[in-house]
């Protein structure tokens, strides 16, 4: 990637487009480097997202199912870069044809992780931006992601929400800062033996957070539900088996019992699936790959 290609700009604490989120912070940075595009109206209706570096399936859809939905809503994305849910957050953002903002804890020369080169350029390459406070060349560091949190958290105008946090997790630096800011924070339930879900059920259950299993418990009234495989033309048994695959991930037999088909249906019908790249099978069970997402522009 030619970094040189996206000229690095810097916008000062005193500018009309420094984020007005960020005065709110104790020791708001001075300076800002940012690649890409960035504007009051960026923040005006921005959520972070964040998790756990080790994301799971469960997790990641959850991501993606949110994420479609906050997308259809016009929110800003932010997040900060790292492997896990942060990533999944970008992408699945880009993915649906939304705006996403990344905060580094390195300066803007150091992607890091290096395995997010290609997401980094799509983030760019789709209106986003790319931002830190810390000179182009700087190394990661221990201390400089915790310091990397504020700034997520403060960016967020309507708060902070936790897909898959364990209990020793950086979200949950992330989710203190935000409530010190005075931003709500949102939390997905998961499964009590996942050691992924300790962090968000312990914000749940202590009244830190509010339990999200939709959107609407963000945004509140009534969000415009994502279209699965809207450009694709689906089979009678294909259409349904998306449909029961959008609630919970079944294995084949539960399949057959479901749909009421045989066996030999079934199978056929789900590795055609697979070869189209609709589902995927993760230990035995069948999930959606991917859901397109149609949006109007208007």
């Amino acid at each position: 990637m030619n970094l040189a290609k996206y000229p690095i700009k810097e916008v000062n604490f005193e500018d009309k487009n420094y984020p007005a989120g960020l005065k709110e912070l104790k020791k708001p940075p001075k300076k800002l480097f940012y690649r890409g595009n960035i504007d009051q109206k960026l923040f005006e209706k921005s959520l972070a997202i964040v998790g756990t570096r080790r994301a799971t399936q469960y997790g990641r859809q959850v991501t993606e199912k949110l994420t479609a939905a906050l997308v259809t809503a016009k929110v800003t994305i932010i997040s900060g870069f790292m492997y896990g849910i942060d990533t999944e957050a970008h992408r699945q953002c880009l993915e649906y044809g939304g705006r996403t903002v990344a905060v580094l804890g390195s300066g803007l020369n150091i992607i890091y992780p290096p395995e997010n080169e290609a997401l980094y350029e799509q983030i760019l390459a789709k209106k986003g931006a790319i931002m830190a406070e810390y000179p182009a060349d700087t190394q990661p560091q221990l201390w400089t992601f915790p310091q990397r949190n504020r700034l997520v958290a403060a960016l967020a105008s309507l708060g902070v929400l936790i897909i898959e946090a364990g209990a020793k997790s950086g979200s949950l630096i992330t989710s203190r800062l935000a409530r010190q800011l005075g931003r709500k924070i949102f939390a997905v339930p998961g499964p009590i033996t996942a050691a992924t879900s300790i962090g968000t059920n312990l914000l749940i259950k202590t009244h830190q957070a509010k339990m999200v299993t939709e959107v609407t418990d963000i945004l509140g009234g009534k969000i415009e539900s994502p279209n699965l495989f809207a450009d694709q033309k689906l089979t009678g048994l294909e259409a349904k088996i998306s449909q029961l695959l959008a609630s919970e991930p079944l294995m084949a037999d539960e399949l057959v019992k479901a749909t009421g088909e045989n066996i030999v249906n079934v199978s056929k019908t789900l590795s055609l699936m697979s070869l189209k790249g609709l589902i995927e099978e993760v230990s035995g069970k069948f999930y959606l790959a991917r859901a397109t997402l149609r949006t109007s522009s208007s």
